[in-house]
């Protein structure tokens, strides 16, 4: 009797990515791929939804009154608050002000939110801050929605309030709470309110210096530049009157004198290599403590340069953004029109300059609070709205940017003290991110500048395609982000 041949073993079922799979691991595969598809049809039928996007925002900060609520009824405060309302209590009740009677680390503008939260007492101070921020950031969605009437499939909106989900523990009890929803409401209001535009901005530069970087850009770039610079020296010279008549002129820019005498702030992009000194115990690198400005900052060998000169190079950086954004917003001067006459994006211009300009201040900065992603983030957030091609990969980018913050400080920040490894790749993620965000503004705004000069042939989209093996396929990814 004839006896066939025995079969061969069958081969286990292979994905390129997981390797032989069992049916076990195929079935989760499969759940995790159905779990997907839910959630995506949820956040679709989410978006689609008129009154979703406030559902989420009223979510959002009743989550933050909540979890704040046993510190609020025992009368304390936390963040920031501490320090914001020994200030205030101290100008009510003992009548010594901060800039009026001595130098401060912050402008005199933001005195303004810090005494008004102390308006119901020391013991309501942080449920007054709450709800002053609250306003500030209802009004900040509502310009981000057309007044309210672009709540279905705004994704600039959604991107938004998770930039304040996952920058919660910094932005909502710090000053940048305040300035970043000014920062988009002047934006906003810009083209057709550039007298409203330029008081905002005055106004959050008063606050928090940064938003002297979106000033700068619309000074450069905007047709709206003389109206806006005329209300905010309108507004300046009213702080400055104040502050005169307080008898405070000589503190009034001491801000800017306490910043440049700092040495390099534990998470700035620029004390990275001196943090990593201090993890390999390279001798004479360590963290220590600030005590008067109540920050964590690291020295080691050749922070010297770091500590005196890295102001002078960042505003020589800035300069040569301004010089860069002025190029591509007037060509250069007497120099022969090009045969094809170049398109300008004014409002593109403002904000790619201002993104850039503000990323500067971050990256070559030897001050690196947690609270400074907000600076960028209302930038990136108006230019996913107007110009959603172009601001993608800087949305992508802030996404990454805005959760690994929040990892480090508060999640891992005693870890990163104590130098753990871990904290420590987890900052210099973050910090490599916010650099490469900072290269594909600058990048971008060369490419600009060539434009308006004639010199399309050196933009990233004709090196691109002069490198890539498929011409056309680079040609139409460069586009789709333009």
């Amino acid at each position: 009797m004839q006896t066939s041949p025995p079969r061969p073993p069958a081969e286990p079922t292979t994905d390129p990515a997981v390797g032989p799979r069992s049916p076990s691991v195929r079935r989760a595969v499969q759940g995790l791929r159905e779990a997907r598809s839910r959630l995506v049809r949820q956040s679709m039928l989410l978006q689609k939804n008129p009154r979703a996007l406030w559902y989420a925002f009223i979510g959002l900060h009743a989550a933050v009154f909540v979890a704040l609520t046993p510190l609020m009824l025992r009368g304390d405060v936390e963040g920031d608050l501490p320090l914001y309302r020994s200030w205030a209590s101290h100008a009510l009740s003992g009548g010594v002000w901060p800039v009026f009677d001595f130098s401060w680390v912050y402008p005199a503008g933001a005195l303004l939110p810090i005494v008004l939260s102390n308006v119901l007492g020391e013991s309501l101070y942080m449920l007054v801050w709450l709800v002053l921020l609250t306003g500030a950031n209802a009004v900040g969605l509502w310009l981000l929605t057309d007044r309210g009437r672009k709540t279905v499939d705004n994704g600039a909106a959604w991107w938004w309030l998770l930039i304040v989900f996952l920058l919660s523990p910094v932005g909502m009890l710090r000053l940048e709470g305040f300035s970043a929803p000014l920062v988009i409401a002047a934006l906003m209001t810009l083209a057709t309110r550039p007298r409203a535009a330029g008081v905002l901005l005055a106004v959050a530069t008063w606050i928090k210096v940064w938003p002297a970087a979106v000033i700068a850009a619309v000074v450069v770039a905007s047709n709206r530049r003389m109206t806006v610079l005329r209300t905010g020296v309108v507004v300046t010279v009213g702080v400055v009157a104040v502050v005169g008549l307080a008898g405070g002129l000589s503190n009034l820019s001491s801000f800017i004198t306490m910043q440049s005498s700092r040495g390099l702030q534990l998470e700035a992009p620029l004390s990275t290599p001196w943090l990593w000194m201090a993890m390999l115990r390279v001798p004479g690198a360590s963290i220590y403590q600030n005590v008067a400005l109540a920050t964590r900052e690291v020295m080691g060998p050749g922070d010297g340069w770091a500590i005196n000169s890295s102001t002078e190079f960042m505003f020589g950086v800035i300069i040569a953004l301004v010089a860069i954004l002025s190029v591509a917003t007037f060509g250069i001067p007497g120099a022969r029109p090009t045969a094809r006459p170049v398109v300008r994006d004014e409002f593109q211009l403002v904000l790619v300059g201002a993104l850039a300009l503000t990323t500067a201040f971050v990256v070559f900065n030897k001050v690196g609070s947690p609270q400074y992603m907000l600076w960028i983030a209302p930038i990136v957030a108006v230019g996913l709205l107007v110009r959603p091609r172009t601001f993608h990969v800087p949305a992508v980018l802030m996404g990454w940017i805005a959760g690994l913050t929040t990892l480090v400080f508060p999640i891992l920040y005693l870890a990163l003290i104590d130098l753990n490894p871990i904290a420590v790749l987890t900052l210099a993620a973050r910090n490599v991110l916010v650099i490469v965000l900072f290269g594909w503004a600058a990048v971008r705004l060369v490419e600009y500048a060539f434009e308006a000069v004639g010199l399309e042939g050196w933009t990233l989209r004709r090196a691109v395609a002069r490198l890539a093996p498929d011409r056309e396929l680079a040609l139409r990814a460069v586009d789709r982000q333009r």
